[in-house]
């Protein structure tokens, strides 16, 4: 469900892996019997219009079931806890022109990398809050 990474690719406006994403929150969130009934039905291949013609965009996001916004929040903690730093720290070294100056240009890169992927992940807690 997942692809070849394991990961679901977020942006500012919407999920750019919103097939997988929905896909996966829809089976995970499902009961026992649920997923039992589902997968008898060869429900992976013939999901209702409704469901393909959505997008995962913010404001769909804020529209989701509790437990699978509870799933996604933490999901995004867990993955923000693997991070080195926080936001915060990210920030001040950005803002610090001295700092930032020491770090190579691989470093910089690096950091604004980080630095704007805290930043989505933050967003994307506070949708499904």
């Amino acid at each position: 469900m997942v692809g070849e990474e394991g990961a679901f690719v977020l942006g500012w406006d919407e999920v750019l892996t919103e097939e997988e994403l929905s896909m996966t929150l829809k089976v995970l969130c499902m009961s026992e019997e649920e997923f039992k009934e589902y997968k008898e039905q060869d429900g992976w291949e013939d999901d209702s219009e409704e469901e393909e013609n959505s997008t995962l965009s913010n404001e769909a996001l804020t529209r989701l079931k509790t437990p699978c916004k509870k799933l996604l929040y933490d999901s995004v903690l867990l993955t923000l806890e693997s991070y080195g730093t926080d936001l915060k720290a990210e920030q001040d070294l950005l803002n610090d022109k001295e700092a930032y100056e020491k770090l190579s240009r691989r470093e910089q890169q690096a950091l604004h990398v980080r630095y704007g992927q805290k930043k989505i992940l933050h967003q994307l807690l506070e949708l499904v809050q």
